[in-house]
């Protein structure tokens, strides 16, 4: 077999799965922070459960059988996490997904600095992430967004 014949039974065999994912017209999950609680720390860093809540706007379910997630603040790696939770996000549909992050000192004391040395009431974050997905799979995300802090609190801190 010529290069040429190899080449055109490759783009043959290529072409369903490129017509499957530009017709698939899958719309981006949204994904939003809402809540953060304590986790039992180890050693010198932080540790938290971070609950995301994860909307699917399409008409297919989106399955997951694991998830991770990094979280940058003020332009900076703050925390990272990976859980393996599994389930799905039902078309048009919502859920809770709860990831343990860490902390490290080093990313701790750079926030500090940052915060002593800038803007003491606004914390700019970027949220990136993968739900992992069976096959080709996974979904990727990403969510901004900006904390204010109260007046009084913004004043009080170092």
């Amino acid at each position: 077999m010529s290069f040429t014949q190899r080449r055109r039974w490759l783009l043959l065999a290529l072409l369903p799965v490129a017509a499957c994912t530009a017709l698939s017209g899958r719309e981006p999950v949204i994904v939003d922070v809402v809540g953060v609680e304590p986790l039992p720390s180890e050693g010198m860093e932080g540790r938290f459960l971070v609950k995301l809540r994860v909307q699917n706007p399409n008409e297919a379910p989106v399955e997951f059988n694991g998830v991770s997630v990094t979280l940058d603040v003020r332009g900076g790696r703050l925390a990272t996490g990976v859980s393996d939770v599994r389930g799905a996000i039902p078309r048009f549909g919502e859920t809770v997904i709860a990831v343990p992050v860490t902390i490290p000192v080093t990313a701790m004391l750079r926030q500090v600095l940052g915060f002593a040395t800038g803007d003491r009431t606004r914390l700019d974050y970027e949220l990136r992430g993968r739900l992992a997905g069976p096959a080709f799979g996974g979904v990727s995300f990403t969510s901004t967004g900006e904390l204010t802090l109260p007046a009084g609190t913004a004043g009080s801190i170092p």
